[in-house]
């Protein structure tokens, strides 16, 4: 599988397995979870999407299981986590409104969970989850940098933020935000037209896109016909399924988009490397837009 190089100390694989339904499987044994990391291994598919809040902030534990029974098997991934939102739930069950935290005691303590939840000894990569409005940068900012100091966490970047929100944090820490985990797929495009792609791309950022296939709309028959029956045909003539197509037009795209897949199917997840043998040419690429758009482009 191709890999991307966001830094000396960070290469992440093209795709990437997102563990956020990882609590809504029937089986969350250590066992089944070893097996569809081991699936992905077998593709050359490296890197491990969390957040401390997956699975109501058990799925962490749920991996860290899957580590501890498997010895050397955290050696071969990379992993990406996130941090700063409190909701009701586990370890929070007491937060009376489920809000944003990125204050430093909080992602420090965050920290520190989820590297003992994991039962690894340094994240690869810590993202702040959400754009906080009582974020104070300079305290953020100074927090990532001292996390990176300390060899807990060897990369750090955000997600979901606006341009405003990445150029304000970046703008009070030393180390580079390398990423920005959005939305993105032929069903959530908008960040091609409002800046988002093309803010990091001339930064030389590499976008993470969660829901690359619309919360699994794009598998299923749960778009729009038009888009259904154009991913149906691309999928035919190119002897895969319509999850690989919606995947081969995010890998497409020139700004280095690595979708972040979240299936717990085993199966499924044998199937992330069929996105590659894809033929997206750019005139296949505009087709799916417009079906997505559903008009031509101007």
């Amino acid at each position: 599988m191709e890999r991307v190089r966001l830094s000396e100390s960070l290469e992440m694989s093209r795709i990437v397995y997102g563990m956020w339904r990882i609590g809504d499987d029937q089986d969350t044994s250590a066992a089944h979870i070893q097996a569809k990391i081991e699936a992905c291994l077998e593709q050359g598919l490296t890197t491990i999407d969390q957040a401390d809040i997956y699975g109501g902030y058990s799925a962490e534990e749920m991996l860290g299981e899957a580590f501890r029974a498997a010895p050397g098997l955290s050696d071969k991934v990379e992993i990406v986590t996130k941090c700063d939102i409190v909701a009701p739930a586990g370890r929070h069950s007491a937060a009376r409104v489920k809000y944003y935290d990125t204050s430093s005691g909080h992602i420090l303590t965050s920290t520190d969970k989820s590297l003992s939840l994991m039962g690894i000894d340094k994240i690869d990569l810590l993202l702040i989850h959400r754009p906080d409005p009582l974020m104070d940068a300079s305290e953020t900012g100074r927090t990532l940098d001292d996390l990176v100091a300390s060899g807990k966490v060897l990369n750090v970047g955000v997600s979901n933020f606006k341009l405003h929100d990445w150029t304000l944090l970046q703008a009070n820490m030393h180390q580079p935000l390398l990423t920005n985990q959005i939305e993105l797929s032929l069903l959530a495009h908008q960040g091609f037209t409002n800046g988002d792609v093309a803010f990091l791309q001339e930064r030389r950022r590499p976008i993470m896109a969660w829901s690359p296939l619309g919360g699994g709309a794009l598998a299923a028959n749960a778009a729009d016909s038009k888009l259904v029956k154009c991913l149906t045909d691309v999928a035919a003539r190119n002897d895969v399924d319509r999850a690989a197509v919606a995947t081969a037009w995010l890998l497409a795209h020139p700004a280095q988009i690595l979708p972040v897949m979240g299936t717990n199917t085993i199966n499924r997840i044998k199937g992330f490397s069929d996105a590659f043998k894809v033929n997206m040419d750019r005139q296949t690429w505009f087709e799916l837009y417009t079906a997505a758009l559903g008009h031509d482009v101007p």
